[in-house]
């Protein structure tokens, strides 16, 4: 359902209420049930919200790919043994997988000592 109703925030023109979502979605879920999707997504902080009147409106602040990596990371937060899970998950890519997580941690190496030493970081109090 999450996925559902980021697709439909992500077609919205721009900030989106509730009820809109739900229409979108065809009208069999309850309002009050979109409305907790959309809490819930917050609290993930797939989406923001922003005061309209007396309602919010929502706007995905993640697509579904940003929506399933920020579920991963949740999941390796609560193991106790971050070592033994990501040692699990490594081993059991494929090699194409593989290869592209190999190429996607050396581009940010590559790119953290360039991040580490931007002066404007300083500036902003960082």
């Amino acid at each position: 359902m999450e996925a559902q109703v980021l697709a439909a925030l992500h077609e919205a023109a721009g900030p989106a209420t509730a009820a809109w979502v739900q229409e979108r979605l065809g009208g069999d879920l309850a309002y009050t049930t979109v409305m907790t999707i959309l809490s819930r997504l917050h609290a993930k902080q797939a989406v923001t919200r922003e005061r309209s009147g007396r309602a919010y409106v929502w706007t995905p602040a993640a697509d579904e790919a940003g929506l399933a990596a920020l579920r991963m990371r949740r999941v390796l937060d609560g193991e106790p043994d971050r070592d033994a899970v990501l040692t699990s998950f490594v081993s059991a890519l494929s090699a194409q997988d593989e290869q592209l997580l190999r190429t996607l941690l050396d581009r940010a190496t590559a790119e953290a000592p360039a991040a580490a030493d931007d002066p404007s970081d300083e500036a902003r109090g960082g």
